[in-house]
């Protein structure tokens, strides 16, 4: 959104500087330093290369232009930024008066929309989500959820990882352990059930293993991996995958029968999340894609075929060394799978961009694999990204663990919202009145609590998530924003009983603070925000952004009576002021996949 005195502004410069050819360029107010006077900051290094002059003969020349402005006060050069100070109802007018065109302006032009992939989750089905599951989700689901409010298509895609030797190992745990038993008759979700034998059958294996080190001295410098199949269960788990493969009729059913169970559990923790996909694969279904790209890329010439039968690609040019795509075998390896799904999942949806949402550790994996597709001709391969995430820690000591070392993600839902109902306890307590609905309100505050501060750093950065700092009504967290929309749910409940709702023109005019200026500046800002964090795949913005606007709203209610004011007038301007903060907010946290209750 712009103001009209920034439109005016863009005019005079294009006409002082007709010789030169501007294009498509707009002027974007940044907010005023709080240490500064001024509403809004326009910042001239931006059209030093457009105009090939000097940011500060630019910015002489705005400020004298913006001077003589009737909506403005006073604009005031500070080397190559000009501050402006709007007057009250000239800048309440362009911004929260056209809350409408706000809202449209979320969206990208036309020309612009494209059709998007995201791939996130991607679990295994031989234990539950732990708490880096849950980091990918919200990352994958928050970025879909932002590329589909400005406007583009998305597809969210689950790829899920249900074959191979790690499922074996849970089988043969429960083949060996389980004595028949099932999620119904040990009360457990049947991903905590199926990882309980993936522990055990761990346990068995670290056994064999120092069993046959403490036979052999010889074997001390041997890996786990290289000893693996001198192990009984090692080999025992190699058999049943040789077994699947070749679809022997018991290992098939009982794969089918644990997978159906770890698929249910999988589907309580995606709902709690509000984790939805338009597509899940299954590696059961695509591992054998590739190969044939493979024979293919050697009669083409762009993968070699070694003497010993193996082929491979050369990406030395790229500086990714050699990568062996066929071992001599003929047996695929994952990064041919990952060749064929691509190429499936284009030919299922043709999408302009896909986007992996997966951890840093396969950085080099998805250079390797956008390399290969480039070598191949693929013209989409530009428009491949991998979108990757840090570590996410927790204090020592602060959540249970079900293995030791990973932390369940149910086990964290549970905890945080065992947290938030305790912390919305806390405000009730003094009318000793329980709501109905505080186990959805503990719900809703603790899985946002959650999300909220794992979106708030870039998903690059490696970070420590605090159970109880996290769930804090004060502070850079998302309870802190729903407060904030909470209390104006308030202000409205009571305007309403004062009969102020209703409809009438509100005068803007009358809120001339900085506190409400601010606010109606901090409101038009958010079609930019959104766009820039779509286009960056950075929720963090979004994030950053509501809680600065929640800030400036507190700042306004410290400081201002909304509700108390002897002028009826002022009143119902504050409310309507209030009530766009409102909008806002719950829009950006729906936009982020994070629901907000009516009250705290």
């Amino acid at each position: 959104m712009n103001y009209k005195c920034l439109d005016a502004l863009k005019s005079f410069l294009a006409g002082a500087y007709p010789d030169i050819k501007t294009g498509d360029w707009n002027i974007i107010p940044e907010s005023c330093p709080p240490e500064m006077n001024g509403d809004i900051t326009v910042n001239c290094f931006r059209f030093a290369r457009i105009f090939r002059k000097s940011p500060d003969e630019i910015a002489q020349k705005s400020a004298e232009f913006l001077s003589s402005h009737p909506d403005v006060e006073k604009a005031e050069k500070i080397k190559a930024f000009v501050n402006v100070t709007i007057k009250g109802e000239a800048l309440h007018r362009d911004t929260v008066g056209k809350f409408d065109e706000i809202m449209a302006a979320c969206k990208v032009d036309v020309d612009r929309k494209k059709k998007v992939i995201v791939e996130f989750s991607a679990p295994n089905t031989n234990k539950p989500q732990h708490l880096g599951h849950v980091r990918n989700n919200t990352i994958g689901m928050s970025l879909a959820s932002l590329m589909k409010r400005v406007g583009h298509d998305v597809f969210r895609i689950n790829l899920v990882n249900d074959r191979g030797i790690h499922i074996c190992k849970s089988m043969i745990a429960y083949q060996r352990f389980g004595n028949d038993c099932t999620p119904e008759s040990t009360g457990k979700k049947g991903d905590h059930l199926v990882g309980d034998y993936y522990v055990k059958y761990d346990e068995v294996l670290r056994s064999q293993l120092k069993e046959l080190k403490e036979k052999d001295p010889g074997l001390k410098d041997k890996t786990d991996e290289e000893l693996f199949l001198q192990t009984e269960i090692g080999r025992s788990a190699q058999e049943m995958l040789l077994k699947w493969e070749a679809g022997d009729k018991e290992t098939v059913d009982l794969w089918k029968k644990m997978n159906g169970w770890v698929f249910a559990g999988f589907a309580q923790t995606y709902k709690r999340m509000g984790v939805e996909f338009e597509r899940t694969y299954l590696e059961s279904q695509t591992y054998l894609l590739g190969k044939d790209l493979v024979e293919e890329g050697v009669k083409k010439g762009t993968f070699i075929k070694r003497d010993d039968g193996a082929i491979l690609i050369d990406l030395e040019d790229v500086k990714l060394g050699k990568k062996v795509l066929l071992r001599s075998d003929g047996t695929s390896v994952y990064m041919t799978q990952d060749l064929g799904t691509t190429l499936l999942k284009y030919r299922d949806y043709t999408p302009d961009i896909q986007i992996w949402v997966v951890g840093d550790e396969q950085i080099h994996h998805f250079k390797t694999l956008f390399a290969i597709l480039k070598k191949m001709g693929y013209a989409w391969a530009d428009n491949l990204h991998h979108l990757s995430y840090g570590m996410v820690n927790l204090p020592t000591g602060k959540m249970k663990s079900r293995e030791g070392t990973v932390v369940d993600a149910d086990d964290l839902f549970d905890e945080m919202v065992s947290l938030a109902k305790s912390a919305a306890m806390e405000r009730v307590k003094e009318d000793g009145k329980v709501p109905d609905d505080i186990d959805r309100r503990s719900e809703i505050i603790g899985i946002g609590a959650i999300k909220f501060n794992l979106l708030k750093f870039n998903p690059k950065t490696t970070i420590m998530f605090d159970p109880q700092a996290s769930i804090k009504f004060e502070g850079d967290t998302g309870p802190y924003v729903q407060y904030a929309c909470a209390r104006i749910n308030s202000i409205e409940r009571k305007a309403k009983e004062m009969g102020l709702l209703e409809q009438t023109d509100v005068k803007w005019g009358l809120a001339s603070s900085r506190e409400e200026k601010e606010l109606s500046v901090r409101i038009s800002q958010y079609p930019e925000i959104l766009k820039a964090a779509a286009e960056k795949m950075d929720c963090s913005m979004v994030s950053e952004y509501l809680l600065d606007l929640a800030k400036a709203f507190n700042r306004f209610y410290r400081e201002h009576s909304v509700l108390n004011s002897d002028n009826d007038d002022l009143k119902k301007t504050r409310i309507a002021l209030s009530f766009r903060t409102r909008d806002i907010l719950a829009d950006g946290l729906r936009t982020l996949t994070i629901d907000v209750p009516d009250t705290m």
